[in-house]
């Protein structure tokens, strides 16, 4: 029961969208599949990163120090706005041409990482979800480390599958530049929302 539970919160979690996804959908509008696919592969390694934290107690730390907590919360949602406003900002190109440059998938998959990793929400998150469905009787870090890694298998499915569907919404058509516009500018605003809560956010755990 208590595994089925946390199957549903991470299921629920997964599906609500995030800097995560709209970062997929700007890379698969930028270079096509193969770069939103590179920046999926990115975003999940990023939540690797939050998992190996909260199961040594960075995500602790981070949460019981004002200074670093506001110092890493301010670079991610700094990085976020710069993203949103690097797609905001974008031309459109010639009507056959994407109107995003793509910067090529490793490029994509760094930028993944960071986008991941630099987002505080996550960190406190796993803290504070985690530990609700750990066993008393078992070693606590290789428990974390399991349920973590289901959360951001999850997570990657779903920005799969947002990949997945802007490449179908880009394949070449009359519409595709509108298309790819819409989705570029839903991205940047989407990027830009989540910096400015981020930036907002209060600390979740009290010293």
């Amino acid at each position: 029961m208590t595994f089925a539970a946390f199957l549903v919160a991470a299921i629920i979690l997964a599906i609500t969208p995030g800097p995560g996804i709209a970062y997929v959908v700007a890379r698969t509008v930028a270079g096509g599949r193969s770069e939103g696919m590179a920046s999926c592969l990115g975003t999940a390694a990023g939540g690797l990163f939050h998992v190996a934290a909260a199961a040594l107690g960075l995500s602790l730390l981070i949460a019981r120090s004002a200074t670093l907590f506001g110092v890493v919360k301010y670079i991610g949602a700094a990085y976020l706005i710069y993203l949103g406003i690097r797609l905001l900002l974008r031309k459109d190109e010639a009507a056959d041409v994407a109107p995003v440059a793509s910067h090529g998938a490793r490029r994509a998959f760094r930028e993944g990482i960071l986008v991941e990793a630099l987002n505080v929400k996550t960190a406190l998150f796993f803290l504070a979800f985690l530990p609700q469905f750990v066993s008393p009787g078992q070693a606590l870090i290789p428990q974390l480390v399991l349920l973590g890694s289901i959360c951001v298998t999850l997570n990657t499915l779903v920005d799969v599958g947002a990949v997945l569907a802007a490449s179908r919404l880009l394949e070449p058509g009359a519409a595709r530049a509108a298309r790819a516009r819409f989705l570029t500018r839903t991205s940047g605003l989407v990027m830009l929302g989540l910096g400015g809560y981020l930036a907002l956010a209060r600390r979740a755990i009290a010293v």
